[in-house]
């Protein structure tokens, strides 16, 4: 049974630092905020419709180089500091182990446009892209976070493939 990251599923394919991390961070987010500038003070531009499918096919294919080489340390770097802190490569490793069992090929996601289950969104100053890729015989949905830091780096990261006919439509 899939669910998203949202419904409360704890395990999975590439949940456990998706989830963990992404349900840290937004806990933390009204903390973090609240040290931050006054928002009228930092400017954050959030990407257009081409901006943020540039964003999710540069982690499919980060993660995808990641599974099929068993090497995370391109992954993490390209990550966040708090995302590296998290995230070790060893540990990157055992959190995609189901998706590398799987043999899931991300390369079908690669020039596919994604379906957004809402637009890219600012939440607690993080950018949250949400949806799928409606790739045959299996879709694969993203929970993704970013973080700016001159340029958006990855924060958070839940990848899971789904049978496509039990994908909703898009919004």
């Amino acid at each position: 049974m899939v669910t998203r990251p949202d419904e409360g599923q704890t395990s999975g394919p590439g949940r456990f630092a998706p989830a963990r991390l992404l349900l840290a961070l937004l806990l933390a987010a009204p903390s973090v905020a609240a040290a931050q500038p006054p928002a009228a003070a930092v400017t954050i531009p959030i990407p257009d419709e081409a901006g943020a499918a540039r964003l999710v096919w540069s982690t499919m294919a980060a993660l995808d180089h990641a599974n099929k080489t068993g090497n995370y340390s391109v992954l993490r770097a390209l990550g966040s500091a708090a995302f590296q802190a998290s995230n070790s490569e060893v540990a990157l490793s055992a959190i995609f182990v189901p998706l590398r069992q799987q043999r899931l090929d991300l390369t079908g996601t690669l020039g596919t446009p994604p379906s957004y289950d809402f637009s890219p969104r600012l939440e607690g100053g993080l950018l949250r892209v949400r949806g799928a890729f409606r790739t045959r015989p299996q879709a694969v949905q993203f929970d993704l976070l970013f973080q700016w830091n001159q340029g958006w780096v990855l924060q958070g990261i839940a990848v899971s493939p789904v049978p496509f006919p039990s994908l909703p439509r898009p919004r």
